[in-house]
């Protein structure tokens, strides 16, 4: 991703921190995703472009590895990436994703930021008078914030590809390409949903809704957690 699109959005996401006015804050944060989303349409390539999807395996350790393994798997799918999500290896949860060089970078960015936060906001949950089992509630409102930020993400790239003329059958062409990619590793692919319950899962998603859609002083250096070959 280009520097000058990352001072972009570092501006933007200062103002949303800055602020306490809980409407500017989303209009900072929404502008930030959208520049993001912009940004992957920019750098398309021509149509009739040969490029070959990359990959890799991303390590996610305790605790609360599956929950996110989980995060990663759906900003990276957000962003036109494919994950799938490999199991348990050594240092914990592991995620392999499949993308385009661009598109990896954009999950890179978005998952590092996203997975702190995550945390941090996780730290801050009070649980209501009432709930005695804790770590269900805790779990459910990690399941709620990252659907809603999943929503958010996808809101963000289908405007940015509504918006563009003629991105349809380039993108199309790209997502074939990852597919392929994927079955050659993968032939047989099995889905799983989560399970969940209660006020946390809604609790996780008001969280979601308020998450910055990147992060202040990001860099353009790969995250540890998404360091290829993790």
């Amino acid at each position: 991703m280009r520097e000058r699109t990352l001072e972009r959005v570092r501006k933007l996401l200062a103002k949303a921190e800055r602020t306490d006015n809980e409407h500017e804050r989303a209009t900072f944060m929404a502008a930030a995703s959208a520049l993001m989303a912009k940004h992957g349409i920019d750098s398309l390539p021509p149509a009739g472009t040969r490029q070959t999807p990359g990959d890799r395996v991303v390590t996610l350790p305790n605790p609360w590895a599956r929950e996110k393994a989980r995060l990663v798997s759906l900003v990276a799918q957000a962003v036109r990436c494919r994950p799938l999500l490999i199991g348990r290896g050594e240092g914990g949860q592991r995620v392999h994703v499949f993308g385009f060089a661009a598109d990896l970078e954009r999950a890179d960015l978005l998952a590092t930021s996203l997975l702190l936060q995550m945390a941090s906001g996780l730290a801050r949950v009070r649980v209501p008078d009432g709930v005695t089992a804790v770590r269900a509630y805790r779990r459910s409102w990690l399941l709620g914030f990252t659907d809603e930020v999943y929503r958010l993400l996808c809101v963000a790239e289908s405007q940015a590809e509504q918006a563009s003329t003629g991105a349809a059958l380039v993108l199309a062409d790209r997502r074939a390409e990852v597919e392929r990619a994927v079955a050659a590793h993968y032939p047989d692919i099995r889905v799983s949903v989560p399970r969940t319950s209660g006020t946390g899962y809604r609790d996780g998603v008001a969280a979601g809704r308020r998450a910055d859609l990147g992060r202040t002083g990001m860099t353009t250096d790969t995250a540890p957690e998404l360091a290829p070959g993790r």
